[in-house]
């Protein structure tokens, strides 16, 4: 199912849908009188979607696994977003909750069975990670969850989703999604009755695993690689992620300038190659910028590789240079340096935060429009924020973090 189609059914169901569930948890709580659980000993994280963000609330992850144990940590997420849930090794396999959502059938009986299982489990908190989407809201209340924690509309200021939490936030726009994830973990611990007020000093820095991959999946990449640029002995490689199919077309750096940045650093550096990578469903469009590039020392591999193999090729390469996306956030679990392109979103926000993320964001005055108070939806149809990030730009900066790389060796 398609991102449009997702805000479709969160709209138009799940507004009624949390209006009533509103009333019976109004009423639930006048007649039975229960209290959120001040100790909950099984939490439940809901992050349904963009796991690129879920990288991001590992240290969260890993402080609440440290409350109640590895065992008594689960995580909620769609099917198709379960990778990097697995990778992290943040929560046991088997208390990974996934929904697939091949169509509105399908996503709503999964629904139920992940409202079941999370019952089954004799689930105690939830944590909404969603910030203000709507069906994230309703599965943390059917849960049965007795403690409830995630964002609140307190004045209209985003989506309204009801009154489903017991520990309700406001979002702070000024904060990072790392430190945005640590306050819904602290406010398990809050008395509701204080809250939005939560007296936290949100942490600053960002610790994040190191992924391994394994030997099997490092040799099938060098294979890949072997037989693509047709060498035996691999050269130095710099990854193109040109987000052919992004789900936020704001977002995207133009096609073709990717093509000459590709030009201009084979042209820098003889002996460099270029892999340009991707989903299955962006390998046509990645296949044709190799083409328009014409050198035998840029390939595809877009489509190519599986997930951990994904990350096998991180580990093999110096730089990627990517939009605002999943990859660049994946990729800072790997020795990689990664240069994001930020436009209609905030670095400061959702930028990437480890020593070898570097960031290039305009920072004109109508960015970022897309943010947690609209859904991330923007009216813009002309994405300025991206076109005024030269090719000059990232090319001085993707040679001065190559150069640096190399002679760090």
């Amino acid at each position: 199912m398609n991102v449009a189609s997702m805000r479709r059914i969160d709209r138009w169901i799940g507004v009624p849908a949390c209006a009533l569930l509103t009333l019976v948890r109004r009423l639930d709580d006048l007649l039975l009188r229960r209290r959120p659980t001040s100790a909950p000993g099984k939490i439940a994280a809901i992050k349904l979607a963009e796991q690129g963000a879920t990288v991001l609330a590992y240290p969260a992850l890993k402080k609440a696994r440290a409350q109640v144990g590895a065992d008594n940590l689960y995580f909620v997420v769609f099917a198709e977003n379960r990778f990097i849930v697995d990778l992290l090794d943040i929560v046991p396999p088997r208390n990974v909750i996934e929904i697939r959502t091949g169509n509105p059938l399908q996503t709503f009986i999964e629904t139920l069975r992940a409202v079941w299982r999370m019952r089954r489990e004799g689930i105690e908190a939830t944590i909404d990670c969603e910030f203000f989407a709507r069906s994230s809201a309703i599965l943390s209340y059917m849960s049965g969850a007795r403690t409830r924690v995630g964002f609140h509309a307190y004045f209209g200021e985003a989506s309204y989703r009801g009154d489903l939490m017991t520990h309700r936030l406001s979002f702070n726009p000024f904060l990072h999604a790392s430190q945005i994830f640590h306050l819904l973990v602290e406010a398990i611990g809050c008395p509701p009755e204080r809250l939005p007020a939560c007296d936290v000093e949100p942490p600053d820095g960002l610790t994040l695993p190191q992924i391994t991959p394994t030997e099997q999946d490092l040799a099938a990449v060098r294979e890949l690689l072997q037989e693509a640029v047709g060498r035996e002995t691999l050269p130095p490689l710099v990854l193109l992620n040109a987000n052919c199919g992004d789900l936020l077309p704001l977002r995207r750096w133009a096609p073709e300038r990717y093509v000459e940045l590709a030009r201009r650093l084979l042209e820098r550096y003889p002996d460099l190659a270029i892999v340009f990578t991707g989903a299955p469903d962006e390998a046509v469009e990645a296949a044709s910028l190799v083409d328009q590039i014409a050198s035998a020392r840029c390939v595809s591999l877009a489509g190519r590789t599986s997930l951990p193999q994904l990350f096998a090729l991180y580990c093999l390469a110096e730089v990627m240079v990517t939009n605002d996306s999943g990859p660049g956030h994946y990729s800072t679990v790997t020795p990689i340096d990664v240069i994001s392109l930020f436009g209609p979103e905030t670095p400061a926000v959702f930028g990437p935060r480890t020593p070898r993320s570097h960031v290039l964001w305009s920072g004109i005055a109508c960015s970022p429009c897309v943010n947690a108070f609209n859904d991330r939806q923007s009216a813009c149809t002309d994405n300025v924020c991206m076109t005024k990030i030269s090719v000059d730009q990232v090319f001085e900066l993707a040679c001065r973090v190559y150069e640096a790389r190399r002679q760090s060796r």
